[in-house]
């Protein structure tokens, strides 16, 4: 059993950027693919972001390529999410996820889910 908790959402003006944070419970988290995705208001769940279980393999869905970066700490049981040059459009709620593989997180197949975190992004 992985439980998963989210941090720093908020308010953000367009051009700027939040970071986001994931801690992970559980001894297992180096087994787990950590990934990222994201709703938004009246649209389906989307995957944004993945990473190997290293860190050293990544994913990035192509809205947010060469903007977003996540990166995982196996030593403090942490998967975070840096977002820069923010849009308007990449307001959601975000929420962080455990899956198998970096393949099945990026076709949107995880095990376990965060309770989300909102990010607003305003003109």
């Amino acid at each position: 059993q992985v439980q998963l908790v989210e941090s720093g959402g908020g308010l953000v003006q367009a051009g700027g950027s939040l970071r986001l944070s994931c801690a992970a419970s559980g001894r297992t988290f180096s087994s787990y693919v950590m990934g990222w995705f994201r709703q938004a208001p009246g649209q389906e769940r989307e995957v944004v972001a993945g990473v190997g279980l290293s860190g050293g393999r990544t994913y990035y869905a192509d809205p947010v390529k060469g903007r977003f970066t996540i990166s995982r700490d196996n030593a403090k049981n942490t998967v975070s999410l840096q977002m820069n040059s923010l849009k308007p459009e990449d307001t959601a709620v975000y929420y962080c996820t455990a899956g198998r593989s970096v393949s099945s997180i990026s076709n949107g197949s995880v095990d376990y889910w965060g309770k989300g975190t909102l990010v607003s992004v305003s003109t």
